[in-house]
């Protein structure tokens, strides 16, 4: 089974490369198949290419109707309004965090396909498209939050690690 790449592997932090549809360096539909099998395995709602190490441009998101598979996705704008809700990841085992975000988005992507498609999102999905964004742009989510909850968030983590508090 495919492994999760877990802080602080280095690859979190680089801005992955634009999948290449011209001269693929992995078959697409396949990708896609060991990304959602990943992260149904591990019960989550999103995944990165670069946390399962490809250093590639795509994401796979668990959908109201359908699942996604996001290559070389832009966030064309934002809706009005965001909200702050606590959020984990599976690269960072026991680090939950309140990160305020916006409440719905217009996303562009490719299909694996190659096609070109535009969706508009909210709720839970807007989250989870701006949380992969951030991992695709090596950016580590928690940054997001303030020092207080970040701060809060890792003493909460560091107890789990050791063993003293349940998830």
């Amino acid at each position: 089974m495919t492994e999760i790449v877990k802080f602080p592997n280095p690859i979190l932090r680089m801005p992955t490369r634009q999948f290449n549809f011209v001269n693929p360096e992995v078959d697409p539909h396949e990708l896609v198949q060991e990304m959602l099998q990943v992260m149904n395995d591990n019960k989550g709602i999103g995944l990165s290419a670069n946390q399962i190490g490809y250093n590639l441009r795509v994401f796979v998101m668990r959908g109201l109707e359908q699942n996604y598979a996001c290559f070389n996705p832009k966030i064309v704008s934002f809706g009005e309004g965001t909200n702050v809700l606590e959020e984990g990841c599976l690269s960072f085992p026991g680090l939950n965090v309140k990160i305020k975000r916006f409440n719905s988005l217009r996303l562009r992507f490719q299909t694996a396909s190659g096609d070109v498609d535009t969706i508009n999102v909210s709720g839970l999905t807007a989250r989870v498209v701006q949380h992969e964004i951030d991992h695709l742009d090596g950016y580590e989510f928690f940054n997001r939050a303030n020092k207080f909850h970040r701060d809060k968030a890792f003493k909460k983590q560091k107890e789990y690690l050791n063993g003293t508090r349940s998830a």
